[in-house]
């Protein structure tokens, strides 16, 4: 496994004085679609203060991390503190980014499970516990398939990813059963993809409609589903496989959620 600092090889006197910052979506701040957009709003909160701490100090180091899904994190700036602006709920310095990591920024992914709900952390407590994931050939883009097992899309994520080349050689091949979830009250649907372009197709038909002809979707309303369904792959096939196969998975997996239950699920 390699470690990140096995890439930055920061010296023990270096990791003393340095910060990971890692930035995830809350309301009002979306730090990967920031970046895809080249938003410099980004660095903004990256260097924010919070209401009554500061972040950093001046001759810190300070690694800003993106979260990309699950405990995986994108490198974006490693910058050095060079002035204290003495602002609270604002950004709070001036900085200098520094070059020599410039090539891994945008590229560098880094694998932590964070389990604080601290977000800035000492970098010598937590770095050892940060390993590198992959190093992407290109700049990380609207492109980037993270795996199937790491599939977890908002239905707006979906309706943008959905006929971009990687996602699409990606999905239109496989067969499999998938698993929308509803955040609002944590009821699922469960169903199967083995048609015309598979699982590609099947979602589509969710871009498209929303509700993919269900029954109990379609009686919902449109932008109820816009805003709390979550899309995910509970299990993956070749396209040779029978469909029968794929229909009887499908069927497993309502049993094991209970999702033909009125209190847990919305299958028929």
């Amino acid at each position: 496994m390699i470690q990140l600092n096995d890439i930055l090889k920061l010296s023990d006197e270096d990791l003393n004085r340095t910060k990971i910052r890692f930035n995830k979506r809350t309301d009002g701040f979306d730090p990967i679609e920031l970046f895809k957009a080249g938003d410099k709003k980004l660095y903004d909160g990256q260097f924010w203060n919070f209401s009554k701490t500061k972040s950093f100090k001046v001759g810190q180091l300070a690694i800003g991390l993106i979260r990309i899904f699950d405990d995986k994190w994108l490198l974006f700036d490693i910058s050095e503190i060079t002035k204290d602006l003495d602002r609270l709920n604002d950004v709070g310095y001036e900085y200098e980014t520094l070059e020599q990591y410039k090539g891994y920024y945008g590229r560098l992914i880094v694998k932590y499970k964070n389990k604080s709900q601290n977000m800035i952390r000492n970098a010598a407590s937590v770095i050892q516990d940060c390993s590198v994931y992959e190093i992407l050939p290109e700049y990380f883009n609207d492109d980037f398939f993270p795996g199937y097992e790491n599939i977890n899309l908002t239905w707006y994520e979906l309706k943008n990813i959905i006929d971009k080349k990687d996602w699409k050689a990606a999905l239109e091949n496989q067969k499999g059963v998938y698993l929308i979830t509803d955040t609002s009250n944590n009821k699922r649907y469960v169903g199967s993809a083995y048609g015309e372009h598979m699982i590609l197709g099947r979602w589509k038909d969710y871009v498209q409609t929303l509700h993919g002809g269900n029954k109990k979707l379609k009686e919902l309303d449109q932008e109820y589903i816009k805003h709390n369904f979550r899309y995910s792959l509970l299990e993956i096939y070749k396209s040779t496989t029978e469909d029968k196969i794929i229909i009887n998975r499908e069927h497993y997996w309502m049993n094991v959620l209970l999702s033909r239950n009125d209190d847990f699920g919305y299958n028929n």
